[in-house]
């Protein structure tokens, strides 16, 4: 009897599995990486990464291990694309105990919210939250200025019995401009401006930024003292340095006169400053120096990156596995030229697949770019053996992710983005290779769902796409000298290459995704 019923058992799970096969067959490759991308910005939407990392247990808080007693003593500011809807959800959590709040967002974002339905991320009538809008085009101005003066306002009126919870996503920077008087914020803004025409480091620009600004670099941390900081960070930065995201208002940074002087200098910028910044950076102290804070050194500020683009593709390849793909990790750094980009892309979309041994060549040259485009030779190293001992020993289907921002190089006036360009030349790569399904599949995805001035947030390509391009007639370099690649996906086959989730609400920098069907290989 014990044999017949566990013949059963193994028969019944032979049949799952062989539905699950069949369901999973139903959908196309290309539906599946559309599933996992969508997949990948749910989880790192503005609410659901407040209420996934904030935890209400009757008066106390917990966040990140640690716990905050609730007393009508919650205070909350914010600032950056993604913080309307953070507040709105740490107000459903925490809002009995809150006391006020101000937080400063992108001009026009209410509405667009609302008109994208985006009801959740809005706050509720009667909040005790004020909102202010500013920084057009992405661009620090007086609104900003203002909501940022506001925000000072209240953290410098905190007690010790406090407790502020700031709400900090990209954006926040040019949402909380406020230069050191007597500093204007144009001055501050061409000093900046012209630091970075003339090839400034991403490192120096904070620098210089830190150091002319009352907020950044810990300042408003500063000015909140004594009260308990706790800041929530949804990351848009590769890495998730805490003290380049907004430029770390509540990470304690230690900035001296004589380091940015030199920077000035080696820019030859040094003779030609306004006699304000001249004066804030004649002052002989550094910020933190006789400060009484001791805030970021004693537990008085808690900083914790609650959504980042290594939680979205973590998220991504529990998904992909759902789907029936064996997930990979990459790396969560691409960046430099999306040429380059494209053609490591290529590189291993032919490694993956091939049917016999691959040439070492192609090994070679993916190492060579590797380093070019943010890919560590060992996450290279790691990636290619999984791949091969997936394609020897017959694994099933892989879903290869990354993540970051790369670089495109602007020629022409046409409309597109990264994601959408590096889709379109990832599919040059792929041209000559077998089509779905039984070739490659590549995504790539903006997590705000906006790629550049554009409606879509990237597109979907395969090997197929060139002569899908050339049947219509379409000239793909003509498109790509006049960086015109929304123009393009919009006109092949009807735009549906396109992947158009609307505004997301969210920004983790870019989602890529290489599917890589099951490959018979020839045994020699």
């Amino acid at each position: 009897m014990a044999r017949v019923l566990s013949l059963l058992r193994s028969q019944t799970l032979v049949t799952l599995a062989g539905v699950r096969r069949t369901v999973l067959c139903r959908m196309s490759l290309e539906a599946r990486a559309r599933e996992v991308f969508a997949t990948a910005v749910e989880a790192v939407q503005p609410d659901v990464v407040v209420r996934r990392s904030v935890e209400r247990k009757d008066d106390s808080l917990l966040i990140d291990g640690r716990s905050f007693v609730l007393r009508n003593n919650l205070h909350l500011v914010g600032f950056g694309k993604a913080v309307l809807g953070m507040a709105a959800e740490a107000e459903r959590i925490v809002g009995d105990h809150l006391v006020n709040g101000v937080i400063s967002v992108p001009h026009g974002i209410q509405e667009t919210l609302r008109c994208h339905g985006k009801n959740q991320m809005l706050l509720k009538d009667k909040s005790r939250i004020k909102v202010m809008e500013g920084a057009k085009h992405n661009l620090p101005d007086g609104d900003a200025q203002n909501a940022a003066e506001c925000i000072k306002q209240l953290a410098s009126e905190l007690t010790e019995q406090d407790l502020l919870l700031v709400l900090i996503s990209g954006g926040g920077s040019a949402l909380l401009p406020a230069p050191i008087p007597p500093i204007s914020l144009q001055e501050k803004h061409d000093v900046t401006r012209r630091l970075a025409g003339s090839g400034a480091t991403i490192q120096e620009l904070n620098t210089v930024r830190r150091a002319l600004s009352l907020l950044k670099g810990g300042g408003l941390a500063r000015v909140a003292h004594p009260a308990q900081v706790v800041a929530l960070i949804l990351s848009d930065v590769i890495g998730d340095p805490l003290d380049l995201i907004a430029s770390g208002p509540t990470v304690r940074t230690d900035v001296c006169s004589e380091e940015v002087i030199s920077i000035l200098q080696s820019y030859n910028l040094s003779d030609s400053l306004p006699a304000s910044v001249n004066e804030v950076l004649g002052r002989v102290s550094p910020r933190w120096e006789n400060s009484k804070d001791d805030s970021g050194r004693t537990g008085h500020v808690l900083n914790t990156v609650i959504g980042s683009n290594g939680i979205a593709l973590k998220c991504a390849g529990r998904r992909a596995r759902e789907l029936g793909f064996r997930p990979v990790v990459l790396s969560l750094g691409v960046c430099g030229n999306v040429k380059l980009v494209s053609r490591l892309y290529g590189l291993l979309a032919r490694f993956a697949s091939s049917r016999d041994e691959p040439p070492p060549e192609l090994a070679a040259e993916m190492l060579r770019l590797g380093p070019e485009v943010g890919v560590a030779s060992w996450d290279l190293y790691r990636t290619m053996q999984v791949l091969d001992e997936g394609r020897k020993e017959g694994w099933g289907a892989t879903c290869l992710l990354a993540g970051g921002e790369p670089t495109v190089e602007l020629t022409g006036k046409g409309r597109g983005g990264r994601n959408q360009e590096l889709a379109l030349r990832v599919g040059l790569e792929l041209r000559g290779m077998e089509l779905p399904p039984r070739g490659p599949v590549f995504l790539s995805g903006g997590t705000d769902g906006q790629d550049g001035p554009t409606e879509a947030a990237g597109a979907v390509t395969d090997g197929g796409l060139w002569e899908e391009a050339r049947a219509q007639g379409l000239d793909i370099d003509g498109h790509l000298n006049d960086n015109d690649s929304f123009t393009f996906f919009s006109n092949v086959s009807g735009g549906q290459r396109l992947l158009s989730p609307g505004l997301t609400g969210t920004n983790v920098m870019d989602v890529h995704m290489l599917l890589i069907p099951s490959i018979p290989i020839r045994i020699h």
